[in-house]
């Protein structure tokens, strides 16, 4: 078995390990960070698969405090990575006539106190939609990400900032060392079968849903969690669609966004993605569950109900599914939150866990950091 020594280790090569093993080694000053990622790729999971948003606020009328840190967050977002950021489509927010959590007034009102930017669309983007099933179409200000080109990004700043990157290995347990100076033993498998250790003073837990899956000393989330397993289908969509995104809201029903991955626009509906859920516990890992279900997709399910309120969906053509694993803190299902786990261990010093439910939420990840003090120990 060989070892090797680290200031950090980070679990999980998605966009928020990626970015935090760059800040740790590029803002931070940590000589020594290694990144592990049990794929073979980066950013090739949930980073991946799902719906590309970046949101503006719009998306969570119930929970005042994700909406607004996401319209503080989202032209960030777009300066800090522009070339990934799709911006030339026109984004509309529908308000159901029956069966919304809020009406098209309560959104209008509700825009405006996060301040952002909505305008009644024109009147041959409100006749995309069945009036009979919708009060109400506002233009807003919504965008998309390319994740591969978010990979790019990673993999260069990865290089350049000397994070090394160990791809197709996982990380089975984590446990005090003896020595407090170098805070913990972490034990990695590479699929080839190479078990190693390394000795760390600090341990970023940013597996998402395998946040809870480690034996040694990991004491495991205080913050309970919900999984489910999710289709985010991959659709051509007719002319008419082509470049527009469509949320109709606030209740049972739907997105549609462009998918710039692949040149295709994602469709998601609230009561078909979920095929089905569970609360998170130890030893139940839920990347094993997804690989064991059968992914037979709902997409036909979902353009059926689609349709009732946007019929041109009806001539879309279903592509391929993105099958993966969601998880949410089990505090937010009632509001729609997105707050951010983040967690220091006490139990195991230096060890973190971190787990964000949108993409803009990376900066309120970097700012827990920046209140945190670290201090390189690698020669």
């Amino acid at each position: 078995m060989s070892s090797s020594e680290a200031d950090a280790l980070v679990i999980g090569g998605g966009f928020y390990g990626a970015a935090i093993a760059i800040y740790l080694a590029k803002q931070r000053g940590l000589r020594r960070v290694i990144l592990v990622e049990k794929e073979a790729k980066l950013l090739s999971r949930a980073s991946y698969h799902n719906q590309a948003r970046v949101h503006n606020g719009y998306h969570y009328p119930r929970s005042f405090t994700t909406a607004f840190r996401s319209r503080v967050n989202l032209p960030r977002f777009v300066r800090d990575w522009p070339d990934a950021v799709k911006q030339d489509f026109t984004k509309l927010y529908a308000i159901a006539r029956r069966n919304s959590k809020v009406t098209a007034r309560q959104f209008e009102r509700f825009c405006h106190e996060i301040g952002a930017n909505i305008q009644p669309a024109e009147n041959g983007l409100r006749e995309l939609f069945d009036p009979k099933f919708i009060e109400s179409v506002f233009r807003v200000e919504e965008y998309a990400f390319d994740s591969t080109k978010l990979a790019a990004w990673a993999k260069q700043e990865l290089a350049q900032t000397n994070v090394e990157v160990r791809l197709s290995t996982s990380v089975s347990a984590m446990s005090r060392a003896s020595s407090a100076r170098k805070g913990m033993v972490v034990t990695t498998h590479h699929d080839s079968g190479n078990v190693s250790t390394v000795h760390c003073r600090y341990v970023f837990n940013c597996t998402y849903s395998g946040l809870n899956q480690f034996g040694g000393h990991f004491p495991g989330t205080q913050t309970k969690l919900k999984h489910e397993i999710t289709e985010m289908a991959l659709i051509q969509v007719p002319p008419a669609l082509k470049d527009i995104g469509v949320t109709v809201m606030d209740g049972p029903f739907f997105s549609m966004m462009p998918f710039p991955a692949r040149g295709l626009h994602t469709l998601s509906h609230v009561r078909y993605t979920p095929h089905f859920s569970w609360q998170d516990e130890v030893g139940a890992d839920p990347y094993k569950k997804l690989q064991e279900y059968d992914h037979v997709s709902r997409v036909d399910r979902m353009v059926r109900d689609v349709g009732r309120y946007l019929p041109s969906v009806l001539d879309a053509k279903h592509v391929d599914s993105l099958f993966e694993v969601k998880t949410v803190l089990q505090k937010n299902e009632g509001d729609d939150g997105r707050p951010i786990l983040f967690e220091k261990h006490a139990e195991l010093p230096g060890c973190y866990s971190v787990l964000g439910g949108k993409i803009d939420n990376i900066y309120d990840v970097l700012e827990q950091l920046d209140t945190e003090k670290f201090e390189a120990v690698s020669e």
